[in-house]
């Protein structure tokens, strides 16, 4: 380079900023200033023997800390810059106003006054096309002609579009020419949101689920292809006629509109995951989201995570948000490099090491046949002996005919199965050993005994369970052991439910209730225990940190 020309780019370590980055050292047209909020630049282990790495060594490239809400520190960061590249914003998955505010507002006001005060040539700033967007109509193959609505879909949104109203006004200003770039749906190498949030979600089995009728279209754009519009905008503002490009809003997509959820499946297969197939209508989610939100705002000061479900994010995923690239390929020479195909293919190979984990059950039996004890009743219940399984049910709907169809009480029915059981045994007895040829096998006496050794089990057994209760009530009446006496209360609720069902309500509900549920379990055995670890993890989380926040917040309390 024959001169030294220096760009800033804010928010410099963000996702699409560490690839604009790149591609400026790359260039070899620029030395790149990269202000952030971090007290040092800390570099992933793929970044420190390669280009950017390269170029902190060398001078190339710089960091500079950097709170765009102190305009002090703004104004050291864009010492010397003929170029800013105004990236920097906060995660727009958090739906706070004031936070949002300080960054995208008032920080923006901050790197337009730095500029005019260092005398920057171009300031180049990165909004959304969440702008336009008012969370509840759909936008298809929209312009950059659309309003800004009423309201907008979040905080996010309306501040980014306060912002980029600020940084349009401000073309003109000393010499300054400013304009914004409205990149959609950007992903690729290096999301920190959308692709882990999606296999996080799928190890959690909630990926099963669309939002909607599943077809609504959408604009997403591949990281490289953000990263060279942010060039392409640089470079007609730097050229002759660059008074018709600046002062305006440029939408970036790859101009390759797809379905929303077929997009997801397309990122969830690749990595070895099943793809969504549940439809749930927006309309039933919404209240589920808003309910979220509600308790997120509660609970948020306990330590309590962003939630996922919130209703902004419901409308994103179910309207349709495609737009045109035709000014952007126009004033500024733009066209996706990438195609989605090919971005599609990196990002798959990029998230290599999130790729679902191959778990092969151990040898020896399944948990469902281990807790039914295995044997006759395992192969039963398991439909594992298809014949006996039939033979089963066809007794079983026999004694619920004869026994509780009636609605006998349980002395009637008990009583009736010892006289039917009496009669069969009686005949069974008194027939010859053979009829027409067939063998009638006897029931041996010794079915019916008890061997003494048998007998001394039963009995170990039972001390063994009555020392157990034993011990259990001296640690309930020591009154310190919560756990243990919720593990006791809640069983005894439950059985004393229980205890006023009807005899004929259980036999209905719960013999075919066993036959599906342990089938079932068996089936998918891993997505229920992981279900259900997921679940306790959580419980026992708000049950760590409740306390401790609530003591906190006393301790703080005047």
């Amino acid at each position: 380079m024959e001169e030294e020309k220096w760009c800033v780019v804010t928010g410099g370590r963000g996702f699409a900023a560490r690839h604009l980055v790149e591609m400026l050292i790359r260039s070899q047209k620029w030395f790149v200033r990269i202000a952030d909020l971090g007290s040092t630049i800390k570099l992933d282990p793929h970044e420190e023997d390669a280009i950017l790495g390269d170029a902190l060594k060398s001078g190339q490239a710089q960091y500079v800390s950097t709170d765009l809400r102190n305009k002090i520190q703004v104004v050291k960061a864009f010492q010397g810059a003929e170029v800013v590249f105004h990236m920097a914003a906060p995660d727009s998955s958090i739906n706070n106003y004031h936070l949002h505010y300080s960054v995208n507002v008032e920080g923006t006001k901050n790197v337009i006054d730095a500029c005019i005060e260092c005398k920057v040539k171009r300031l180049i700033y990165t909004s959304s096309p969440s702008v336009v967007f008012d969370g509840v109509h759909g936008i298809y193959n929209g312009d950059e002609s659309m309003p800004y609505p009423k309201k907008h879909n979040d905080s996010y949104s309306e501040t980014k579009a306060e912002a980029e109203a600020l940084v349009i006004k401000a073309n003109g200003r000393n010499g300054l020419l400013t304009c914004s770039i409205r990149p959609s749906s950007i992903f690729g190498p290096g999301d920190r949101l959308m692709v882990p949030s999606l296999v996080a979600a799928a190890r959690a089995g909630k990926s099963k689920f669309i939002i909607g009728d599943g077809k609504n279209m959408y604009d997403f754009t591949y990281v490289e292809n953000v990263a060279y519009g942010h060039i392409c905008a640089e470079r007609a503002l730097a050229s002759e006629g660059a008074e018709e490009a600046a002062g305006q809003a440029y939408l970036i997509t790859n101009m390759e509109p797809i379905k929303f959820w077929e997009f997801m499946s397309l990122i969830l297969e690749g990595l070895g995951y099943a793809r969504p197939r549940i439809k749930i209508p927006a309309s039933v989610m919404m209240p589920i989201a808003h309910l979220v939100e509600w308790t997120y705002k509660l609970l948020a000061p306990f330590g309590m995570k962003v939630p996922q479900l919130t209703p902004s994010r419901i409308r994103l995923l179910s309207c349709n948000r495609t737009f045109s690239c035709s000014k952007a390929k126009k004033k500024l020479g733009y066209s996706p490099n990438v195609s989605l195909e090919e971005g599609l293919k990196k990002t798959v190979e990029f998230y290599s090491h999130l790729r679902v984990e191959k778990k092969t059950r151990s040898i020896g039996p399944s948990k469902a046949s281990v807790y039914l004890g295995g044997g006759k009743v395992a192969d039963t219940l398991l439909w594992r002996d298809k014949k006996q399984t039939f033979n089963t049910i066809l007794v079983l709907v026999a004694f619920y005919y004869f026994f509780f169809a009636s609605g006998y009480t349980i002395v009637t029915a008990i009583s009736r199965l010892l006289l039917v059981a009496t009669l069969f045994l009686f005949i069974h007895s008194i027939l010859p050993e053979k009829i027409l040829g067939y063998k009638i096998e006897k029931i041996p006496a010794s079915n019916f005994q008890f061997s003494e050794e048998k007998a001394r089990q039963v009995a170990l057994s039972a001390g063994s369970v009555w020392n157990s209760g034993v011990n259990v009530l001296n640690s309930l009446c020591r009154g310190k052991d919560w756990a243990l006496f919720s593990k006791v209360v809640i069983p005894l609720l439950i059985l004393s439910f229980l205890g006023n069902v009807a005899l004929h309500t259980a036999f209905v509900i719960g013999i075919p209730f066993s036959y599906i549920a342990f089938y079932i379990y068996e089936k998918r055995e891993e997505e229920i225990d992981d279900l259900f670890c997921s679940a306790h993890s959580f419980l026992m989380d708000l049950k760590t940190d409740f306390p401790t926040k609530l003591l906190t917040i006393k301790q703080e309390a005047p």
